[in-house]
């Protein structure tokens, strides 16, 4: 793949009408973000396995008290019955 310059890019930016820049934006907001993500979750992978355990062995602690503080909570929302609305055959 050739190699793009920041000038091609806003070259290419500065044709976008404007109504279109939220989605440009937004596009390229999403492919930081992705790279990101991706870039972190080989860094993890790359870890040995002792350190990625006991970094998901903190997380999952960290997220056991969460949702021991919100079960009450989430029993309100979670609790009832199904309702089937179709009418009866």
């Amino acid at each position: 793949m050739e190699t793009i310059t920041y000038s091609q890019v806003q070259e290419l930016v500065q044709q976008i009408p404007e109504e279109r820049l939220p989605a440009a934006y937004q596009v390229l907001r999403e492919l930081i973000d992705r790279g990101e993500t991706l870039e972190a979750q080989v860094n993890f992978m790359r870890l040995p396995l002792a350190e990625r355990r006991e970094i998901l062995a903190r997380q999952a602690e960290q997220l056991r008290d969460y949702y021991q503080a919100s079960a009450a909570e989430r029993l309100d929302w979670q609790a009832g019955d199904f309702v089937d609305e179709r009418p009866a055959r």
